[in-house]
């Protein structure tokens, strides 16, 4: 009986980790994955359901499963005199609770930083903080009514577009507020949590643990305020100091390396060729000794982008170390045409 249990209990927790991604054909993946009959996966459901782990959505051939939370809030607060260490004691941690002291100091880093963005920023009036704690990981959502974060960053820095504040994101050291904030929070919190994304005006931001690059879209129903949303496994290992070394170019842990998404750099599908996006890239790069650039999903530059980035740039800061990574052969080629021009 106990290995009868013990295998039953394993293929329920593989139920649990996996019903996320595949709603829609969990029983056929369980079913292959323990060489076992759809009946009997069945029969794992109905308990994980009356457990109230999972629920149903849908009759029959399209039904599908999800993941039911362990716990589910919505609060709302005026932003007039609100706390974020408070809110983060007082409402949001005794609901995580409890988890691995590392989950616990991720989410405070990332929640507290998050809030506090929406506090000194937004120019809102109220905040909605929604958190839910599943078996396998946690979700929280804060979203604010005020002037959106990437319409604010597009005003504040005269961009000449709000996709250029994503850009700006993805670099780090960026804030609004040089005296009172280092521009940090979003940077870090983005690179702890298993899926990070923010949602404001017509922009949609994303990063994804271990995913270097970042990624936006445009959403086709444009919103008000900002919505932060970040997701992280109960079980997770990581640990907010080991994301604050890797980006420290030293032993004095400074924030000195960052790793620059190139695609952000260009509209779409547009092509890299010119200086000025060569320019957009580098902007604000000479605040960082260690600078990688990322060119993933960019099939190939221009010689102008190229020469701007890696002769001009260069021979004008030789103290930064500038590195690349993720080129495609054409790309790279021309990399190192503008390298040995610069010699």
């Amino acid at each position: 009986m106990p290995g009868v249990r013990n295998r039953g209990e394993m293929i329920r927790q593989f139920i649990i980790e996996n019903v996320d991604s595949h709603p829609n054909d969990i029983v056929t993946l369980t079913s292959e994955n323990f060489n076992i009959s759809r009946q009997a996966v069945n029969a794992h459901l109905k308990k994980l359901i009356s457990q109230k782990s999972i629920t149903t959505d849908g009759k029959t051939r399209n039904i599908s499963y999800k993941l039911h939370p362990l716990i589910e809030d919505t609060i709302i607060f005026k932003i007039n005199g609100l706390e974020e260490d408070r809110v983060w004691r007082d409402d949001v941690k005794p609901k995580l609770a409890p988890l691995p002291d590392n989950i616990i100091d991720i989410w405070n880093y990332g929640f507290t930083e998050m809030l506090n963005n929406a506090i000194d920023h937004s120019q809102g009036s109220h905040v909605i903080i929604n958190i839910k704690k599943y078996p396998s990981f946690s979700e929280i959502v804060i979203t604010d009514n005020g002037v959106g974060i990437f319409r604010r960053i597009q005003k504040l820095l005269n961009l000449h577009d709000e996709r250029h504040a994503v850009l700006e994101l993805s670099k780090g050291k960026l804030t609004t507020d040089p005296d009172h904030h280092t521009g940090e929070g979003i940077f870090f919190s983005s690179r702890m949590f298993d899926e990070y994304a923010i949602l404001s005006g017509g922009v949609y931001f994303s990063h994804e643990y271990n995913k270097p690059e970042d990624w936006i879209m445009e959403s086709k129903s444009p919103t008000e305020g900002t919505t932060v949303f970040m997701k992280l496994s109960n079980t997770s290992s990581r640990k907010s100091k080991t994301i604050f070394d890797e980006y420290a170019g030293g032993n004095d842990y400074g924030f000195d390396k960052t790793v620059v998404p190139v695609s952000l750099a260009g509209y779409g599908n547009e092509s890299l060729v010119s200086r000025s996006q060569a320019k957009r890239l580098l902007a604000r790069i000479d605040r960082f000794k260690i600078v990688i650039f990322d060119f993933e999903n960019v099939d190939q530059i221009g010689q102008a982008f190229a020469d701007e980035v890696f002769r001009v740039f260069k021979n004008q800061h030789p103290d930064i170390q500038i590195y690349f990574v993720k080129a495609s052969r054409s790309v790279e080629d021309m990399i190192i045409r503008a390298l040995r021009s610069g010699d």
